[in-house]
Parts: structure tokens; C-alpha cells; sequence
């Protein structure tokens, strides 16, 4: 197949996740554009094909649409109206502007997820700061837009507190969702993926592992977790995606409560960082299937390829020991040859993640996985 022949899939973004999505392109032989602010951007660094241009700017998007089969994303922050526009010229967008706006706004998805009676915490649109409630439980406070990694996230300790930071969001022009604070057991994430035909599949669910408002750890499978409540989750997921109509990969992150509950947390319609094990420790990758999906192919199989990944993601650190990159990583494949190192060519900066490392294991064997995948983490972060 020559160049000219490969199905061309567009997407907008030139992050890590783009990154990643052209290596799975490569392997299947399907070209990939990126749309990109920058050269020096994670996917931009690699891609032959890069429309340099803003995620907001319908120019740009018509430019990297035109040839394409499909027109993705890596980030879910484009314009309404400039996804609508792209949709009236026949560009097949996956997913649809109708669906992503509820991966955009929180307060939506809420919403929606309320009228098919999908199970998640309480929840309001705050209007007004002294119509902020106070349940019982206490408040997590939310931007219904924008917002990752514990960003755009707020946790009142009082309810003046929370007035306070309501006014605040409101004058600034944010609006503002207020949610009952889970006492959480764990958080969970359930992977889907689905075509535009409707076929769907699934990956385990999985327990993240969170600091400060950031996912450290995936371990794959979720341990300890009942059958029938991962098997609750996974369908959650999957009729979730058929109900907004979602076409690629969606995660579905969730809470598991004390009392052996799920309730949604939030939804991302793209490769997640939750699903990164699966370049790893599954037959087919978030990526490779998220390519499958928006090019209306048959899903892969996402069956796992042991009886436990665990990921940990490499953060940017102040402190390191004044060894370059190259030399960590040449250290740790002498240490530690079974792990896998993802690195998405990012300038390392405090709490900036800058790549992962996956290692698979035994189930029986989990806890000396989890920790040498950590301990890896740490030396390419820092060296330590």
C-alpha cells in the first residue's frame, strides 16, 4: 500500500497522547495527522504530517480534515461551534460534538448521566454562593469546564469556605458545579471503546491510584474487586458510550464506596492515562483501538497479556542527580530489563508528567511489581 492509498486519520492535539496514537498508526500501516501548536510538541516531535495551528481555529481543523477519514482528538478542548461547523461540511468527527460536550462540561454530564440513571454522587449548579449547599459529607467544589490533574478541583473545609470559592468561580465567569464528597474505598476506571456501528468491548477495570490530584499508579486488573461490581462497571461503561453515542475510546472513572457501590467521577473521550497499561499488558492498546474505532474497523482484543500491569507514570521533579535522561534510562535497563519505558519527549517540569514505565507479573507477585515499577518511575523522574 503506498503512501497515497493509507487511510489518513486526523487529530487534534500534538500531545503525549497523539504521540502515542501515531506509533499504534505506524504498526497498522495508517497515516496519522496531528494538528499541533507547536514543532517541538510531544507528537509533532515524531509526525511527518503536522497542520501547525490552535484547537480552537476552524482553519486549522479544516487543513488537517482535508483527506482524512476521520478527525479525533488527544484533549477534549475544541470549540462547540467549531466542531458543529466541521460536522456541516461532512467531516466525520469521532466522537460527535454531540457527545464530547459531555467529556467538556461537567455540569452536563451530570446531567445527562442523571436522566438515564447512571449512579454518582449528589450533585448542583451553583448559581449563587449563599445558595452553595453543605450536605452532611462535605463539598467538592468543580469548574464545569477545563480542569485535570486536581486542577480546577476545590475542597472546602466550611461553608463560608465554600461561598467564598463560589464567588470567586463566578466572578471569574466559571460555571460552577457542587458535588457530595465521596468517602471513597478506591478509585476505579472502566476503558471502553466503541465503533461507529455500535460494536463495543471493553478492557478490566482498574484501580488508579492518586496524589494530589493526580494519578500515579494503574494497577491492571483492579484487585480484591467483586466480580459482580466489575462486571457492573464495565457494563456501566458500555452503556454509557452507547447512550451519548461516543465512537473511540472513553474512560469511565469511577469511585468504589465502603458500602460496595460505584459512582461516576468523570468521563474522558480519548486514550486516558488510565489505559496505558494496555500498551503493555493487553492484546490490543487504548491506542491501536481507538484507531479501529474511529476508522470503523473490528475492535481488537482487549484481553490482558498477564495476570498484572501496573503503570506508574514518570513526573517532572526540581531535584535530580545530575544525570541526564539518557543516562537514567541506560542505568535502568540494566537494572530493571523487564520494564517498559514510555518517554513523550516533554521538557521535564515539577508535576509534569513526562512519560510512564509499565511491568507485568504475576498477580501473586503484585506488590514487588508495584514497587519496581515505582522505583523506576522515581529514577527517571529524579534519579533517586
Amino acid at each position: 500500500m503506498t503512501s497515497s492509498e493509507q487511510p489518513l486519520v486526523a487529530m487534534v492535539g500534538g500531545g503525549q497522547l497523539a504521540r502515542m496514537t501515531h506509533q499504534a498508526a505506524i504498526a497498522l500501516g495508517r497515516g496519522l495527522r496531528v494538528v499541533a501548536e507547536r514543532p517541538d510538541d510531544p507528537a509533532a516531535q515524531i509526525s511527518p504530517d503536522v497542520v501547525l495551528g490552535k484547537a480552537s481555529e476552524l482553519e486549522a481543523l479544516r487543513r488537517a480534515a482535508q483527506g482524512a477519514v476521520a478527525l479525533t482528538f488527544d484533549h477534549e478542548q475544541v470549540p462547540q461551534d467549531v466542531l458543529v461547523a466541521l460536522e456541516a461540511q461532512g467531516v466525520a468527527v469521532h466522537p460527535s460534538a454531540s457527545a464530547l460536550r459531555f467529556a467538556q462540561n461537567k455540569l452536563l454530564m451530570r446531567e445527562r448521566l442523571a436522566e438515564f440513571g447512571a449512579p454518582a454522587p449528589g450533585f448542583w449548579r451553583v448559581e449563587d454562593p449563599e445558595a452553595c449547599p453543605w450536605p452532611g459529607s462535605g463539598l467538592v467544589l468543580k469548574t464545569a469546564s477545563g480542569g485535570y490533574d486536581g486542577r480546577g478541583v476545590w475542597f472546602p473545609q466550611s461553608k463560608e469556605e465554600a461561598r467564598e470559592v463560589v464567588a470567586q468561580l463566578l466572578e471569574a465567569g466559571q460555571d460552577v458545579l457542587a458535588e457530595e464528597k465521596v468517602a471513597a474505598k478506591r478509585e476505579l476506571s472502566a476503558m471502553v471503546a466503541r465503533s461507529p456501528l455500535g460494536q463495543v468491548c471493553v478492557w478490566p477495570v482498574v484501580e488508579t491510584v492518586q496524589e494530589n490530584g493526580m494519578c500515579t499508579v494503574v494497577i491492571a486488573p483492579a484487585q480484591n474487586l467483586d466480580e459482580s461490581l466489575a462486571a457492573q462497571a464495565q457494563k456501566l461503561a458500555i452503556d454509557i458510550a452507547t447512550e451519548l453515542g461516543v465512537v473511540g475510546v472513553m474512560a469511565v472513572e469511577l469511585f468504589e464506596t465502603a458500602d460496595g457501590r460505584i459512582l461516576v467521577n468523570e468521563l474522558a473521550m480519548r486514550p486516558h492515562n488510565s489505559g496505558h497499561w494496555t500498551m503493555d499488558g493487553s492484546t490490543t492498546s487504548q491506542f491501536e483501538q481507538h484507531l479501529r474505532a474511529v476508522l470503523d474497523y473490528p475492535l481488537g482484543d482487549p484481553s490482558p497479556l498477564a495476570e498484572v500491569t501496573v503503570m506508574a507514570n514518570i513526573v517532572g521533579s526540581s531535584a535530580t542527580n545530575g544525570m541526564s535522561m539518557d543516562e537514567r534510562v541506560h542505568h535502568l535497563m540494566g537494572r530493571s530489563p523487564r520494564v517498559k519505558v514510555h518517554l513523550y519527549g516533554k521538557e521535564p517540569r515539577p508535576g509534569r508528567k513526562i512519560g510512564h514505565v509499565n511491568l507485568t507479573g504475576r498477580a501473586a507477585d503484585l506488590d514487588a511489581v508495584r514497587q519496581e515499577a515505582e522505583r523506576a518511575a522515581r529514577w527517571l523522574s529524579a534519579g533517586e
